[in-house]
C-alpha cells in the first residue's frame, strides 16, 4: 500500500540530474524515469558508467527500461535506429514491439543507405509486427523525399510483396512464420477441395460410349467439372468478358477424360488444354510462379545491389497491364518521388495543384505487401511538395485503419486538393474509421468555410474537425481544373463533436455556416478564431441557429475577435443554460465598454448554475476589472464556476493580492462552501513586485490551484514596441 513515487522522483534527481519538463503534469514517475531513462542511454546522452548502480557488465539499460517505454522520439541521424536493429539489441526490440506506441522523428537529416536500412527493420518490426499505433513527425525544413516516402508508406501497412525484408541477411522470422501458416491453410483447402472434386468425380463414371441412368445425373456431372475447373484453377476474379469467353469456350469444345482415378488434377489439366481461354491463363499463371520463385530466391540472401536502395524501397513491375511499368523508364530516385497508384480510380486525377508526369516510374500499391498499419498520423512542419502530396493521397485512398489525420504547416498551397482526392476515395471504403482530421498552414487556397463542407460532406462519421489558416492567399480564387466548388456540396446528418475554425481574418458569414451545423445535431464543442463580423447582427444570428440547431453545445470558444460592440449577445451566451465553458479570448471585450457592462457580467454569472469554465484571456482586465470579478463568489450567488482564466490581462502583484483577500472573505462568509479550483494567470505583470506576488501566490494555492510563469513583462513590452 506504500507509494514508490518518491523514490522515482528522487532517482530521477540523482541519474538525470535535471529538471522534468512539465513536472506537476506527470502521474507516473516510474514510467517518466524509465522512458526517458531508455532514450537517454539510446542517444548518448546518459552515461551510465559515470553511476555505480548503473556500471555492471551484467545490466542491460536498454533491456531492463524497454518493456516500460510506449514513446520513443528518433532524431538527426536516426543513430537509435541502428542501435535497436543491432543484433545484440534484438530483445530490446522484442520488448519495444510489445510495449511501443508512439514512435516520433524529430529534426531529422538525411541519412545513408545503411541508415535507411536499419529503419526499415525498425519499422517493419514495430509497426508490422508491433504495437506503434501513433507516427508523428516535427520539424523538418528540407525534408529527403525517399525517407519521408518510405516512413509514410510502411506507417500505411505498404511493402515490397514477397519475402524481400531480411534480418541480419536473412528473410523475416515473423513474415516467415505468416506465409507458412497461410500456405499450410492453402494446402489444407487444397487437399479438402480435391478430396472434394475426386468424390464428385467419381460419382460421374459415365464417359463417351457409358450412358448414365438420368439426365440429372448428367447436369450434375457438367457443374461439377466446371465449378472445379473454375474455382480450383481460376480461384482470382476475373472479367466479364472473360467468364463469358469461357462459359463459350466450354459449351463449344468437349473434354475426354480416359482415365476417372486419375484424380481432379489431371482433369482440370485436360480441361485447360482444351480451352483456349484457360490454355493462355495457365501460361499467365506459370510465368508468374517463375517470377515469385526467382524473387524468393533472390531475397534468401542479402540485397542483390547494396549501393541502390532505392530499388529496395521501390519495387518496379515489368507488367503495364497491372498499372506498373518498366524500371529503366526512369531513375529510382524518380520513382521516389513520383509513387502513386495508377489503378483504376485511383484517387489524384491530376490537376494544376496536383500534376501526374506521366506513368513513368509509377510505383502501384498493388505490388506492395499489406502489413499492420498505424491508426494515427501527424506531420508538424514538414514541407510537403506536389510528388510526395501525390504518394501521400494515394495512401490515405486506402489507409482505412487510419483514425486520426493531422496536417499541420505543411505548405499544401493548390496540393490541398490532392490530399481531398485521397481522402474522398477513402471515404468510400466501408471499413473507414477516420474520425479526427486537423488542417492547418500559413495560407489558404479555398475559404474556410469551402473545405469544411468538403471535408464533412466526405466524412459525416467524423468526430472531431479543425481547419485553420493564419493567411489568405491572394490567388485563392484560381481554382485548379478538375476540382468543382465544395460550397454548394450537400451535407449529409453528421456525428461532428468538435468543430473548430480559425479564419485567416474572412468575414464570418452565418449563412455559410449554418449547413454544417445543422447536420451536426451531436456538436458539442465549437470554436471560432480570427474571424470578422460582417454586420453588427452576424453575432446574433449565429446564436439564434446555435440555440437552434444545437443544443447538445456545450463548450464554446471566441478568439481574436473584436466583440466591444456585441455586449448584448455576450451576455445572452452567459445566461445560456447548457453552456458549461465560454471562452473570450483576446475579444477586447472591455474596450469600449463601461463599469455597468463589467456588473452586468458578474450578476449574469452569478445566477447561471450551468457554467463551469469563464476564460477571459487578453481582454485586458486590469488590477480593478479583476478584483471585481471576486464577487462572482460571493454568499448570494449561486454560481457552480470552477475554473478562471485571465491570463494576459496586464495583472500587477498588488492587484492579485486584493482579489486574493477579497476571495478569502466570500469563502469565509459561505463557510468554506465554494466549487472554485482552478485559477490561470499566465503572462501578467506579476514581476513588478515579486514580494507582493509571492504572497498573494501563496494564500491563492490554499484556495484553489494556480497556474502561472514567470514571464517577463518588461522584455515582452520592447519586444511590442519594436514590431510596432
Amino acid at each position: 500500500g506504500l507509494s514508490t513515487q518518491p523514490i522515482w522522483r528522487k532517482l530521477w534527481d540523482d541519474v538525470m540530474k535535471t529538471r522534468p519538463p512539465n513536472s506537476e503534469n506527470i502521474t507516473c514517475w516510474r514510467k517518466k524515469f524509465l522512458e526517458t531513462f531508455f532514450s537517454n542511454v539510446l542517444h548518448g546522452v546518459l552515461d551510465v558508467s559515470s553511476d555505480w548502480r548503473l556500471n555492471d557488465h551484467h545490466f542491460s539499460p536498454l533491456l531492463h527500461s524497454s518493456p516500460h517505454v510506449s514513446q520513443l522520439t528518433l532524431c538527426n541521424m536516426l543513430q537509435g535506429a541502428v542501435e535497436l536493429t543491432a543484433a545484440h539489441n534484438q530483445k530490446v526490440l522484442e520488448n519495444l514491439a510489445g510495449s511501443l506506441r508512439i514512435l516520433k522523428f524529430q529534426h531529422l537529416l538525411s541519412s545513408d543507405q545503411s541508415i535507411r536500412r536499419s529503419l526499415v527493420l525498425l519499422l517493419h518490426r514495430l509497426i508490422h509486427h508491433g504495437s506503434v499505433s501513433q507516427v508523428s513527425m516535427y520539424s523538418w525544413p528540407v525534408p529527403d523525399t525517399v525517407l519521408l516516402v518510405l516512413i509514410l508508406s510502411m506507417s500505411a501497412g505498404f511493402w515490397r510483396s514477397g519475402n524481400a525484408l531480411t534480418y541480419h541477411s536473412s528473410p523475416c522470422g515473423l513474415c516467415r512464420e505468416e506465409d507458412k501458416a497461410q500456405s499450410q491453410e492453402s494446402a489444407q483447402e487444397r487437399a479438402e477441395r480435391g478430396h472434394c472434386d475426386e468424390r464428385e468425380w467419381s460419382d460421374g463414371e459415365t464417359q463417351k460410349g457409358f450412358p448414365r441412368a438420368s439426365e440429372e445425373a448428367d447436369a450434375e456431372v457438367n457443374r461439377c467439372r466446371a465449378d472445379t475447373c473454375l474455382n480450383s484453377v481460376l480461384s482470382r476474379p476475373r472479367s466479364p468478358l472473360q467468364n463469358q469467353a469461357c462459359e463459350e469456350t466450354s459449351s463449344k469444345v468437349p473434354c475426354d477424360h480416359t482415365s476417372v482415378q486419375e484424380g481432379s488434377s489431371h482433369c482440370i489439366s485436360d480441361q485447360l488444354s482444351c480451352h483456349p481461354v484457360l490454355r493462355k491463363t495457365r501460361r499467365r499463371l506459370k510465368s508468374v510462379v517463375g517470377k515469385k520463385r526467382r524473387c524468393l530466391r533472390r531475397s534468401r540472401g542479402p540485397y542483390a545491389d547494396p549501393e541502390d536502395l532505392y530499388d529496395f524501397v521501390f519495387t518496379v513491375a515489368r507488367e503495364d497491364n497491372s498499372g506498373l511499368v518498366d524500371k529503366n523508364s526512369t531513375t529510382e530516385r524518380e520513382n521516389a518521388e513520383n509513387w502513386t497508384s495508377s489503378s483504376p480510380g485511383s484517387p489524384c486525377t491530376g490537376h494544376a495543384g496536383c500534376k501526374k508526369r506521366g506513368s513513368a516510374g509509377i510505383f502501384s500499391l498493388k505490388a506492395a505487401h499489406r502489413f499492420r498499419s498505424i491508426s494515427t498520423l501527424e506531420l508538424f512542419s514538414i514541407p510537403l511538395t506536389g510528388d510526395t502530396c501525390r504518394t501521400l493521397s494515394n495512401l490515405l485512398s486506402s489507409w482505412v485503419s487510419l483514425e486520426n489525420l493531422v496536417l499541420s504547416y505543411n505548405g499544401l498551397g493548390a496540393n490541398i486538393f490532392c490530399i481531398l482526392s485521397g481522402l474522398r476515395a477513402l471515404s468510400r471504403h466501408s471499413d473507414c474509421h477516420l474520425r479526427v482530421v486537423r488542417v492547418s498552414d500559413v495560407f489558404s487556397h479555398m475559404p474556410c468555410m469551402e473545405l469544411v463542407r468538403c471535408i464533412l460532406s466526405a466524412f459525416p462519421q467524423l468526430h472531431t474537425l479543425s481547419v485553420s489558416f493564419d493567411l489568405k492567399n491572394q490567388l485563392e480564387g484560381n481554382r485548379p481544373e478538375g476540382n468543382p466548388n465544395c460550397s454548394d456540396a450537400e451535407i449529409p446528418e453528421s456525428c461532428l463533436e468538435q468543430l473548430e475554425i480559425r479564419f485567416p481574418r474572412e468575414p464570418l458569414h452565418t449563412t455559410f455556416l449554418q449547413p454544417v451545423l445543422k447536420a451536426s445535431k451531436s456538436l458539442q464543442q465549437l470554436s471560432l478564431d480570427s474571424a470578422t463580423l460582417p454586420c453588427s447582427q452576424e453575432l446574433g444570428l449565429l446564436l439564434e441557429v446555435l440555440k437552434e440547431c444545437n443544443p447538445h453545445l456545450k463548450k464554446l470558444s471566441f478568439h481574436d475577435m473584436n466583440l466591444a460592440e456585441h455586449q448584448k449577445e455576450v451576455l445572452l451566451l452567459l445566461q445560456d443554460p447548457i453552456l458549461q465553458e465560454i471562452t473570450f479570448s483576446f475579444c477586447r471585450l472591455f474596450e469600449s465598454s463601461n463599469t455597468e457592462f463589467l456588473s452586468e457580467i458578474i450578476n449574469t454569472v452569478k445566477r447561471n448554475s450551468s457554467l463551469k469554465s469563464l476564460k477571459l484571456p487578453g481582454n485586458r482586465l486590469g488590477n480593478h476589472r479583476l478584483v471585481a470579478l471576486a464577487d462572482i463568489f460571493s454568499e448570494d450567488s449561486s454560481s457552480s464556476l470552477c475554473q478562471l482564466d485571465v491570463s494576459s490581462n496586464c495583472i500587477k502583484p498588488d492587484g492579485l493580492l486584493e482579489f486574493t483577500k477579497k476571495l478569502e472573505g466570500h469563502i469565509q462568509q459561505r463557510g468554506g462552501q465554494i466549487q472554485f479550483t482552478h485559477l490561470r494567470l499566465f503572462q501578467n505583470w506579476l514581476d513588478q513586485d515579486a514580494e507582493t506576488a509571492q504572497e498573494a501566490l501563496r494564500r491563492l494555492k490554499a484556495v484553489c490551484s494556480v497556474v502561472n510563469d514567470s514571464w517577463d513583462s518588461s522584455q515582452a513590452f520592447a519586444d511590442y514596441i519594436s514590431v510596432m
